[in-house]
């Protein structure tokens, strides 16, 4: 396998099983406004996350499963916002973690894409 797409499929995957293993972060982060319970959203995202990891790993389905990687980057950088917001007055570490996480996004999109090409 390429060494972009197993680390990508790698990061994917060690972070849709801790939607599982230590959903609490994950829950805290899950936008208002979005229905239902976040324990819900936690495990879909972990889910999805584990299931794009899956299609980048496999060689067949790996520019699918990049395209798909990008547009859940794109899909879960409102919670990386509300992070920002609800640690905007925590201690100054909490703060550089949760703004940090906001352009990190954009990398993260621009590997999922070369992973596609």
């Amino acid at each position: 396998m390429r060494r972009d797409a197993a680390g990508l499929a790698a990061l994917l995957a060690g972070t849709g099983v801790l939607h599982f293993v230590a959903p609490r972060p994950f829950d805290g982060i899950v936008p208002r406004s979005l229905p239902g319970s976040p324990r819900t959203w936690t495990y879909l995202s972990g889910v999805a996350e584990l299931a794009v990891a899956a299609a980048v790993a496999h060689p067949r389905t790996r520019r699918a499963g990049g395209l798909a990687a990008a547009a859940l980057f794109v899909a879960v950088f409102p919670a990386n916002v509300k992070m920002a917001v609800d640690w905007r007055h925590a201690a100054p570490a909490r703060r550089a973690i949760a703004f940090g996480r906001l352009p990190l996004q954009a990398p993260l999109i621009a590997w999922a894409l070369r992973v596609a090409r």
